[in-house]
Formats: C-alpha cells, sequence, structure tokens
C-alpha cells in the first residue's frame, strides 16, 4: 500500500469534483459486489454494509494521497476484508465476555440460500480468517493469485496453501454433516 500514497495535501475545486465524481462511479459500480463480500466474510448484511460505508469514507478521505487511482479498487477491497477482520475480532472479543449465537443469516437471505449453499456457507465461516479470505476472493470475485496476493499483502504461495488448507477443511466439514 505504500506505493499508493503520497504526502497529505489539500484538494483544489477542481481535483474535489474529480473525488467527488470518481468515489460516486466507484461506488455506484461496485458497492453491491463489495457488500456481498463483506456478507460472506459476516454473515450478517447490517455489519455487511457498515464496512462497506466505512470503506467509501476512508476512500473519499484519502483520494487526494492516491497515487494511482486505477487500483481503486483493489484499495476497496483490502478495506472491506480489514473492516470485517475488525468486526470479527470484536465480535469474538465480546462473545468471550457474553456467550452468545454466532451470525444469523437475515430472513431474506435465508429464503433465497438453498440448504446446500447454506451449509456451505456455515461451513466457510468455521475456517481461519486468512482461508476464508482466499477462497471469497478466489472464488466468489474470481480473483487471481497475484491480485488476492496483493489484496491480502501476503505471497502468492502463501495464497496457494491457505487455498489448499481451506478446501480440504471445508471438504471434511461437509463430509462430516453428511
Amino acid at each position: 500500500m505504500t506505493e499508493v500514497f503520497l504526502n497529505r495535501r489539500h484538494l483544489s475545486p477542481v481535483a474535489a469534483e474529480e473525488r467527488d465524481e470518481a468515489v460516486s462511479g466507484l461506488y455506484r459500480e461496485h458497492w453491491a459486489g463489495m457488500v456481498r463480500l463483506a456478507l460472506l466474510m459476516l454473515g450478517d448484511r447490517p455489519s455487511a454494509e457498515d464496512v462497506v460505508q466505512d470503506a467509501y469514507a476512508g476512500l473519499y478521505r484519502r483520494w487526494d494521497r492516491i497515487v494511482d487511482h486505477t487500483k481503486a479498487v483493489s484499495y476497496l477491497r483490502s478495506s472491506v476484508l480489514n473492516g470485517s477482520r475488525t468486526v470479527l475480532r470484536r465480535r469474538t472479543a465480546a462473545r468471550r465476555l457474553v456467550h452468545s449465537e454466532p451470525p444469523v443469516w437475515s430472513t431474506e437471505s435465508e429464503a433465497m440460500l438453498s440448504e446446500e449453499r447454506r451449509e456451505v456457507l456455515a461451513a466457510l465461516h468455521t475456517l481461519p480468517t486468512r482461508q476464508r479470505e482466499v477462497l471469497v476472493l478466489r472464488f466468489y470475485l474470481r480473483l487471481s493469485d497475484p491480485e488476492i496476493a496483493s489484496t491480502l499483502g501476503i505471497r502468492e504461495v502463501s495464497v496457494r496453501s491457505a487455498a489448499s488448507r481451506g478446501l480440504a477443511a471445508l471438504a471434511r466439514k461437509l463430509e462430516d454433516n453428511r
């Protein structure tokens, strides 16, 4: 991420207008996909929407420091994943203090998902965070290994390893449920 940012500077009125248009365009084009990504990571739509909104707000605030605006979607993906990690850490900490049930899919989502898909998503949520992130980015967003590595800030070999281990664990969990 260091190559993406410059030193802080103030935007001219023209640059501010360009930022507004660019971020608005990214919002229109990628909002739904970013919410789905966060939903897969978190399991509930309100939290997913909050994480995505925070990612877009961060992009808007930092627009003047981004060197390569063509990487804005990658920046958003990383922000959504980081925000999801934060929410999951907070949930884990809260569960330690008070026993609670895991996140429940909304009624709307529950009705739309088949039983098999619900089983896969439930199994996916039991995986370690890194494996879950790699599998979601690979199979849901159809990102390549280099894109996943860049998004997560890890090496490609780590992406392949996490994917392999995650798929094996998913297969075991799904087999155990049958």
